[in-house]
């Protein structure tokens, strides 16, 4: 009796490692993975100063935070040699919407956008402009938790009217 109630513990510490063994390594993969999912807008990264978001910037001057997921198949980039274009999607489960909302405006008015409106609600829309370019970023939550963000970097047209 006393042979069984040992080996039963011997299998239960086991499965408990190697389930600890598996856990540690899927976090290592997740991270890797997230690097190689980057766009081909020649992201760079910001280091992190505490307590804030790292973020990378895409289309040039569009920074995003690095918690975002890049979903490439629903993405679409656009580039001539004086010019990015594009409608860049990301997603991440579990995420501050308040947050989000004033890490873009902070950063945009950082790198020199203008803030032109703002639309806050079930979903949120931002507009920012520069002299040659608009971006709107549109920010959403699904009902299963994940916030879905679409940035939308396009020339700014004159009108002839």
């Amino acid at each position: 009796m006393r042979r069984t109630i040992f080996q039963r513990k011997w299998i239960i510490a086991l499965v408990l490692i190697i389930f600890m063994g598996m856990a540690w390594s899927g976090c290592s993969t997740t991270v890797k993975d997230r690097q190689q999912g980057q766009p081909v807008t020649g992201a760079t990264s910001e280091t992190k100063a505490e307590g804030e978001w790292v973020g990378r910037y895409y289309l040039d001057d569009v920074r995003v935070p690095n918690e975002l997921n890049y979903n490439a198949s629903k993405s679409f980039v656009y580039e001539t040699q004086k010019f990015k274009a594009g409608i860049l999607r990301f997603s991440k489960w579990r995420l501050d919407v308040p947050s989000l909302i004033d890490y873009f405006i902070y950063n945009m008015e950082k790198d020199n956008w203008k803030l032109v409106n703002t639309f806050r609600g079930k979903e949120s829309l931002l507009n920012f402009s520069k002299p040659n370019k608009t971006c709107s970023i549109r920010i959403g939550e699904k009902w299963t938790g994940t916030t879905t963000v679409e940035i939308q970097v396009g020339p700014l047209g004159e009108n002839k009217m």
